[in-house]
């Protein structure tokens, strides 16, 4: 126990080589610490028979006890999940001539090999080719300006539809060139049946012919799922997955692929892995957890899970737990801000707003631009620009700090993981073929819709200044009983940062 010049008690672990401020707690009962032939500090759980790189607390103890009531409840789960579904996929499947690009040029014929894999013949020139004559060139022009988006006509020319105007033009808004002289204004329409349409399309060419087979156990699911995966070529994993569970045979159509998806989601969540933590307290979507490099692995599980989100992706299939809405924005390319941090740490975010709308010179208080920060009881100070513990926060400069520190909470400490999460990602699918999708239509996309019980929702609201039985809220719950599965679903979403009802022992919902 040491004391610093402010005259707060510290503490200092001579054998880790760190400080906290936090009093150090004795191992839970059944804990032992242990050091590999490398050096490093594990942790052994003689109950379980597991081990961890974390130093396990009490608290992540009992995290992961909770976790494992979860897993322990997976059936249950697993009926909800097998109810997800997603508009326009069925549409897509009963019109399997569906192209969004329509007709070819003058001259063109699409065919298919023996193989299965679609090509193009040029009859004009007499030669043969892969890529869709429509698309040449497309996925590698600069990406479209925030809110714009590609769409085509019915004879195959290109437009473009601003959704900040929302006007649409033949007019390039990257070039300036107009597929049109004076072309006709097409009438603004934003369908997410269309766009998710659009994209099966874009995966169904890029699909290889055959399948791949997965075969892993259903004890050592994480890492014979990623020994599989990493193993196996991106272009294998663009093939049809036919998942095996050793002792399980039989004839994938696709229901063992869905489980599959749905339990490996789950286990990435294994709170012992420290690859993932929760966005907040009342927030059950995902982020990054900043302290995962305590796992030696970690950035090489962040490429794992990168590809296999995209292969979700790709082959249409959804995942337990989705992501916070930035972070569906940083898979979008899409910049965050200071609005985007209301989601995921509300205080905080309100905090930043005080400092927005009042004098703080006035109100004497003394900001820096420093910040700290404290990942497994070690407490770090961060400067938010060059020299910034020594730079004073001002009425001049309050905006470039408001900015600064948003943007470090939103992506504090995991530069590098969020790196290998896309490098994964991006060997299995584009992250351009999603750009037409906005931060919440991509979580649907990836989680699905399912029917929202009203009932459950009205249980578990929290009313402040209101009961149950104020004429407002009597009009609110009638407003969502008339509304259809799709607009409550976006109303949730607005409410509570996620398409799907949080587990029903949590409020979900309040009303100030």
């Amino acid at each position: 126990q040491r004391v610093d010049q402010h005259g707060r008690v510290y503490y200092v672990d001579h054998v880790e080589k760190r400080t906290t401020w936090d009093r150090p707690e004795p191992l839970p009962p059944g804990w032992e610490r242990r050091v590999d032939n490398m050096g490093r500090i594990y942790y052994v759980d003689h109950f379980t028979r597991t081990t961890t790189w974390q130093r396990p607390t009490l608290e992540s103890v009992r995290n992961y006890e909770q976790w494992q009531l979860q897993r322990s409840q997976l059936q249950g789960a697993m009926q909800q999940f097998n109810q997800r579904f997603i508009y326009g996929n069925q549409d897509f499947t009963q019109n399997k001539e569906f192209d969004p690009l329509g007709p070819l040029p003058h001259g063109w014929e699409k065919r298919t090999d023996s193989n299965g894999r679609v090509y193009f013949v040029n009859h004009n020139t007499r030669i043969t080719q892969w890529e869709d004559p429509r698309s040449q060139g497309q996925l590698n022009e600069k990406p479209l300006p925030e809110g714009w988006e590609m769409r085509f006509t019915v004879d195959g020319i290109p437009y473009f539809v601003d959704h900040n105007r929302r006007t649409t033009t033949y007019i390039d808004p990257r070039t300036g060139k107009s597929a049109l002289d004076n072309g006709p204004q097409i009438a603004y329409v934003r369908d997410f049946k269309a766009k998710v349409q659009y994209f099966r399309f874009w995966c169904q060419q890029l699909s290889m012919p055959q399948h791949i087979k997965i075969t892993v156990s259903r004890k050592t699911l994480f890492e014979d799922s990623f020994q599989q995966i990493m193993s196996l070529s991106a272009m294998d994993l663009r093939r049809r997955l036919w998942v095996i569970f050793p002792g399980e045979e039989g004839l994938d159509y696709g229901g063992v692929a869905r489980e599959w998806f749905f339990l490996l989601s789950h286990e990435v969540l294994n709170p012992m892995y420290c690859l993932f933590e929760y966005a907040g307290k009342d927030n059950y979507c995902l982020q990054i957890n900043p302290a995962s490099y305590i796992n030696p692995d970690h950035l090489k599980y962040f490429r794992f899970i990168g590809r296999f989100i995209a292969m979700a992706l790709f082959h249409g299939k959804f995942i337990d737990t989705g992501f916070s809405l930035p972070f569906y924005k940083r898979i979008l390319n899409k910049p965050v801000g200071l609005k985007d941090l209301e989601s995921v740490d509300p205080e905080f975010y309100n905090s930043l707003i005080w400092v927005k709308e009042n004098n703080i010179e006035e109100c004497g208080l003394e900001m820096y631009f420093s910040v700290d920060k404290e990942i497994l009881g070690e407490i770090k100070s961060h400067d938010l620009k060059s020299n910034g513990s020594n730079i004073l926060v001002t009425e001049e400069n309050k905006e470039e700090y408001i900015k600064l520190v948003a943007e470090w909470r939103l992506s504090r400490g995991v530069e590098e993981q969020t790196q290998a999460f896309f490098e994964g990602f991006n060997e299995i699918l584009s992250q351009q073929y999603l750009q037409y999708f906005d931060a919440k239509e991509l979580e649907v996309l990836l989680c699905g819709m399912q029917e929202i019980d009203l009932t459950d929702w009205q249980r578990h609201t929290i009313y402040r200044h209101y009961t149950r039985t104020s004429k407002q809220i009597v009009w609110f719950w009638q407003f969502v009983k008339e509304i259809d599965n799709e607009k409550r679903m976006r109303l949730l979403q607005f409410v509570t940062g996620t398409c799907r009802l949080p587990p029903s022992s949590c409020n979900c919902s309040s009303y100030a």
